[in-house]
């Protein structure tokens, strides 16, 4: 199972990419940094700065059809820069046109909501996003965890760091579908 993670260059909340990761690759899987620039990433600790990460390839440089799920990872400035981002956008978008899962959490949704894939499906995000989520279509909830199955894809989704067990745990049984 190769899993796609992808992220800004800069504003990733660490524990948000190096939990998850952890848990495919726990499971067997393939995780992969994907980003909108090459090099390395830098995450964060809520506003101060943390580890930085290598990049294993760029969006230009990938194929959603090659993964079996997409990843996103929160932290405020991580998800606000890649809605940004016509190819990171456009990335996300294939997932849901191939029916591939996608995992989302804390302010990632902001990604989804750019990539117009929010209408006509439940999640959750972090607490300031929900109005956000409403515009776009979506209904929110506040839940540890929520998957919506609206076809065409299996949408996964987290408020926060605090949820990250309960995020990890079900998105890899959806990936290994």
């Amino acid at each position: 199972m190769r899993v796609a993670f992808l992220m800004a260059p800069e504003g990733v909340e660490q524990v948000e990419l190096t939990d998850p990761w952890q848990a495919v690759v726990e499971a067997g899987g393939e995780p992969e940094l994907l980003s909108t620039k090459s090099g390395r990433v830098q995450a964060f600790h809520h506003l101060d700065k943390a580890d930085t990460f290598p990049v294993d390839r760029t969006v230009a440089e990938s194929n959603a059809e090659d993964y079996a799920g997409l990843v996103l990872p929160g932290g405020v400035a991580n998800p606000d820069a890649l809605r940004m981002n016509k190819s990171a956008v456009a990335f996300v978008r294939l997932f849901f046109d191939l029916a591939k899962p996608v995992a989302a959490i804390c302010h990632a949704p902001w990604t989804l909501v750019e990539a117009d894939v929010v209408r006509g499906r439940t999640l959750t995000s972090w607490p300031s996003l929900q109005t956000d989520i409403r515009n776009a279509g979506g209904t929110w909830v506040d839940e540890e965890v929520e998957v919506c199955r609206a076809a065409p894809a299996t949408l996964i989704t987290s408020r926060k760091p605090a949820d990250l067990k309960a995020f990890s745990s079900t998105f890899i049984p959806e990936f290994g579908k």
